[in-house]
């Protein structure tokens, strides 16, 4: 028997961190290991590593979607993967970590690692890929974002639309919109930026990609051009820090005076004489065109957003469509993010009303998953739909995909609006936070509605099977689904 600590974690920081969690807790104890999961969820880490548990620990397993602070775990043996992975086949992942786990150095740390070549290699293992680094940028933007949006959303509540003009400054309402629109919401794009970089770099690459962020934003290149500026920035700390090559009297020096300068200077300089007017025309461009869109072309979009917002529930696909809509918010266009909230509601909502109505075509764990789906659906959390989609996915994927996708371009069609990227129907409530509120309300109904359908169309009846006990030699039945 082994000893494993892990540490699971994604970007919402919400279903994926702990299913994660409990799929490697499984998978561990199936194979007859001891261990002990901590989850860096939105709310903060939970059942957190002790210094014994790590110095006791045999395996260390890192199960995220966004970077982890590897620094407790130097010369245990790390192996890091997805959450997915650990979802899908816990047990298979902590099989593949005892024979891909590599031991772990600080690859900043000059009596850890004394060669330019060790330091090259530790960094080239720890990365994988863009698309990890944009997902560690959205989680720590996101509680930005949400905490201004839904202050804003409140501040229309005491002061009306027009709460944002300069007239309204001294009131509650005023002091809100302060707060949320023009502090919480306006450090949207330098801390996407700065945790971009900081996901490629560390921490000397925070603050190029900060200041790049922060340039992003008063060049006019928005989102697209802080997503930019922090992958420049990531990489230029990156190639300078295995370039600059320093006395160990110095080496103290490079993490927090000369990287996080010269880095910001290079990075400062594009954004400004090259890299910003470009993508300034194209951010305006895009804006214009999608807060002009109407008939066919907003539904087309709807469709295309909300049929990802299904495919894969939480993963890359989705929280593609969903970085999207987040994005326009702080170009004040508002109707993408309706459709991706509603469509984002319906998988789990549909599925909960397809276990309650088609119970035949459910087992009695999948009806009583049902229940937890319709909270989860009404709170904006897509990934409830996951474990019916494990179960029977060429049926329930579709099912879902063409719900959402109804919802989506239902939402479009309407010119709903929504100014808070999550909350689900809590948000709903708070006057001005969602335009067209009743079409809003009837495109999420209809979305669950087609869904439900949709499954009942495509799952077939689970077929009652004699089975024999032991103890009577009565038959007795068990459901078994024909698929």
């Amino acid at each position: 028997m082994a000893r494993i600590v892990a540490i699971t974690s994604c970007p919402t920081g919400i279903a994926h961190t702990f299913m994660a969690a409990e799929g490697v807790q499984r998978g561990a104890e199936a194979l007859g290991h001891q261990i002990k999961v901590e989850t860096q969820g939105s709310v903060g880490a939970q059942n957190v590593l002790t210094e014994a548990d790590i110095r006791e620990a045999d395996l260390v397993i890192i199960a995220a979607d966004t970077k982890v602070d590897l620094g407790r775990f130097v010369g245990k043996r790390v192996y890091e993967t997805s959450t997915k992975a650990a979802i899908t086949d816990g047990q298979g992942m902590v099989k593949t970590a005892f024979d891909q786990a590599k031991t772990y150095s600080a690859s900043g740390s000059a009596n850890l690692a004394d060669t330019v070549d060790d330091l090259k290699a530790q960094r080239s293992a720890s990365r994988s890929g863009p698309y990890k680094h944009l997902m560690t940028g959205v989680s720590y933007m996101l509680p930005f974002v949400v905490a201004g949006g839904l202050l804003l959303a409140i501040a229309f509540a005491f002061g009306g639309i027009n709460v944002v003009e300069d007239q309204y400054k001294d009131t509650l309402g005023g002091a809100l919109v302060q707060i949320g629109l023009r502090s919480g919401m306006s450090l949207m794009v330098p801390i996407l930026a700065g945790f971009i970089a900081f996901s490629i770099a560390d921490r000397p690459g925070l603050a190029p990609g900060m200041i790049g962020g922060m340039l992003a934003v008063s060049t006019g290149s928005g989102f697209i051009g802080g997503i930019i500026a922090g992958f420049m920035a990531g990489y230029a700390t990156t190639w300078l820090n295995d370039t600059i090559r320093l006395p160990k009297t110095l080496a103290g020096l490079k993490p927090v005076l000369i990287l996080p300068l010269l880095s910001s200077t290079i990075v400062g300089l594009l954004i400004i004489y090259v890299i910003g007017k470009p993508v300034s025309a194209i951010n305006n461009g895009l804006n214009e065109w999608l807060a002009g869109m109407q008939g066919s072309n907003a539904i087309l979009l709807g469709l295309l957003l909300g049929a990802m917002m299904a495919f894969d529930m939480g993963g890359p696909v989705n929280k593609a469509a969903y970085t999207f809509a987040v994005g326009l918010l702080a170009s004040n266009v508002y109707a993408p993010m309706a459709a991706v909230m509603a469509a984002g509601m319906t998988p789990p909502l549909g599925l909960a009303l397809a276990s309650l109505l088609f119970k035949n075509r459910f087992t009695a764990e999948e009806q009583e998953a049902g229940k937890a789906a319709a909270v989860l659906g009404i709170s904006f959390i897509t990934e409830g739909a996951i474990p019916f989609a494990a179960r029977d996915p060429f049926r329930v994927i579709p099912a879902i995909m063409l719900g959402s996708a109804v919802t989506g371009a239902l939402s479009m069609s309407f010119g709903s609006t929504l100014q808070v990227p999550h909350g689900g129907v809590f948000v709903l409530p708070i006057p001005n936070a969602v335009g067209s509120l009743g079409l809003y309300i009837v495109a999420i109904l209809v979305g669950t509605v087609v869904t439900a359908a949709a499954l009942y169309a495509l799952k077939r009846p689970l077929v009652q099977t004699p089975v024999a006990t032991s103890e009577t030699s009565a038959n007795a039945t068990s459901a078994v689904s024909v698929r």
